[in-house]
């Protein structure tokens, strides 16, 4: 990432996104949950990819140099935080539901795209979107930020592999997630052993291989959704068997069906 800007505070407020388009790269100080109520959201850092639908937001750790881009018509809203609720110092993708969507949405729909310095106290701070003090908005956001501290992670991460034999793999899957060939005939391409791959994965992702590739496909199956690709083209293009078998992964992992993922 190159001409990375820094900002001081991380902005609160709403975003609207055209597909496509996105937020270069850029620091703040302060801590941030990003979520997007409608359309797909990617956060992109040095260590991988973040991507979240609309039950699910991205946190943002202070100082973590990163940059956004939308995956269908996008409505983006940001909540700076100068406390930490989550106590996590990486990103991460968060469960949303149906209670602290809604609180996202109000806290971020009468706030300009700007920041705004308010002092805090940590876990029970004001973020940087609010001057006012108001009491109704600090209600408000005591409780969005204690749904936030009940939030659960979830396993939506896609690292970035450091070795070049585990990179040139993730570069092949990358560019065709339906390349239905082993880890042991990926391996054979790029020059190394299956054994030696499984635990380079193991070691630098914290999960196995067949675990990365299905996150690659899932990730891959939002963007081609957010497009308005048909389910049926989804699950071939990402590599399943059949739309069902696709339709049972993606359930599993997001808690609705395919089908259901752009008219929530």
């Amino acid at each position: 990432m190159t001409g990375i800007r820094h900002l001081p505070e991380a902005p609160t407020g709403r975003r609207p996104l055209a597909p496509g388009a996105g937020i270069d790269a850029h620091r703040h100080d302060t801590h941030q949950i990003v979520y997007a109520c409608r359309g797909v959201l990617s956060v992109t850092t040095g260590s991988g990819t973040w991507v979240a639908p609309a039950n699910r937001a991205i946190w943002v750790p202070a100082g973590t140099v990163h940059e956004h881009r939308a995956h269908g018509d996008t409505d983006l809203r940001l909540v700076g935080l100068t406390g930490n609720p989550l106590g996590l110092d990486r990103p991460a993708v968060l469960a949303v539901g149906p209670l602290l969507r809604e609180l996202i949405i109000a806290y971020t729909d009468d706030q300009p795209d700007r920041p705004r310095a308010t002092p805090g106290d940590g876990h029970t701070a004001g973020d940087s979107g609010d001057r006012s003090g108001d009491g109704e908005r600090a209600r408000l956001r005591a409780v969005l930020l204690d749904q936030l501290q009940h939030a659960p992670e979830q396993p939506l991460h896609l690292p970035t592999a450091a070795d070049p034999r585990l990179a040139a793999v993730c570069a092949i899957l990358l560019h065709d997630p339906a390349d239905p060939r082993t880890l042991a005939q990926l391996a054979g391409q790029a020059g190394t052993s299956d054994r030696t791959l499984a635990r380079l994965c193991r070691g630098e992702f914290g999960m196995s291989f067949p675990q990365w590739r299905t996150q690659l496909r899932l990730h891959r199956a939002l963007l081609l959704l957010a497009d308005g690709t048909a389910v049926t083209a989804v699950a071939h293009r990402c590599g399943w068997a059949s739309a069902s078998a696709f339709i049972d992964v993606f359930r599993r992992a997001f808690g609705y069906t395919p089908g259901r993922a752009f008219t929530m």
